[in-house]
């Protein structure tokens, strides 16, 4: 997993483009019609029920844009919200809080969109022992955002990206001449390179988990596409060899029965490429 160093790089970077890609060269809108010595309060305002996320995320924002600007923080991320609450105050130059206002409400209802929806998939796995991953089914540029709302939301963090984990896949497998050559090649090249990642393997079948477990070193396989019986199957045999993931298409309707075959974690792009944003704005006060 990457580091907290890392992780702040990317919402650095977030915040950089996100500036560039919104302001340009000015906020002509406020520019024009609102004199630059003016003050003015904002509050964000909650039109939809679900979990909050984002908030730190504007601070951060907030703060970019204008190390002058007070923020009054009523609700924090990870809290329960209804329609017509208020999560926070901001304060200070009205052009300031105009130029952050589309970058916050875009990042904050987008995030907490998915942390309502982990939330609703972790809610379903209560009283297991499973656990709800992510996958990097991302929007493009904003990963780092969205797989902090899945933490938010009560889930868990898989991979951030192709550097920080190994995961041997069916086209991996298929190109590199089957499952024993993939991760023999893998070993040899993580010993060439002297790098410490952990390695998961994709099966598509049992007899494909009977030879990834002939193989030493795998950290995690991922049983893809099974059905329950076959998955129940599939979990006695790796037993405590290593750990187990269950993925594909698993849904509202079916977690809880994936989970009552014993995986260790389920991964589920839905958290974040099939959530619909949730209703907020930042109104003047």
């Amino acid at each position: 997993m990457i580091s907290a160093e890392q992780f702040q790089n990317e919402l650095n970077l977030i915040i950089a483009n996100a500036i560039r890609e919104d302001v340009g060269d000015g906020d002509h809108s406020s520019l024009a019609c609102i004199p630059n010595t003016a003050r003015g309060k904002a509050k964000l305002l909650v039109k939809d029920d679900g979990v909050i996320a984002g908030v730190d995320f504007a601070i951060q924002v907030f703060s970019h844009i204008d190390a002058g600007l007070e923020i009054e923080v009523l609700i924090q991320d990870g809290g329960e919200v209804q329609y017509g609450d208020i999560v926070f105050y901001v304060e200070g130059s009205s052009q300031s809080i105009l130029k952050a206002e589309r970058l916050v409400l875009n990042a904050m209802q987008r995030m907490s969109a998915i942390a309502t929806k982990t939330k609703t998939f972790v809610g379903l796995l209560e009283g297991t022992a499973t656990k709800i991953l992510d996958t990097r089914k991302t929007t493009p540029g904003i990963r780092a955002l969205e797989k902090w709302a899945v933490k938010i939301g009560g889930g868990e963090n898989h991979r951030f990206a192709l550097y920080d984990m190994i995961m041997l896949k069916d086209n991996h497998i298929d190109f590199a001449g089957g499952i024993t050559k993939a991760i023999e090649k893998t070993q040899r090249y993580l010993q060439q390179t002297e790098r410490n990642l952990k390695i998961i393997v994709e099966a598509r079948s049992l007899d494909e988990i009977k030879e990834i477990l002939r193989s030493e070193g795998v950290y995690r396989i991922l049983i893809d596409n099974f059905n329950y019986e076959d998955t129940r199957r599939a979990v006695a045999l790796i037993g405590d060899k290593c750990l187990t993931e269950s993925s594909g298409g698993i849904n509202e309707k079916t977690i809880r029965k994936y989970a009552e075959c014993g995986v260790g974690f389920i991964s589920s792009g839905a958290l974040t490429h099939s959530v619909y944003n949730m209703d907020l704005s930042l109104k003047a006060v």
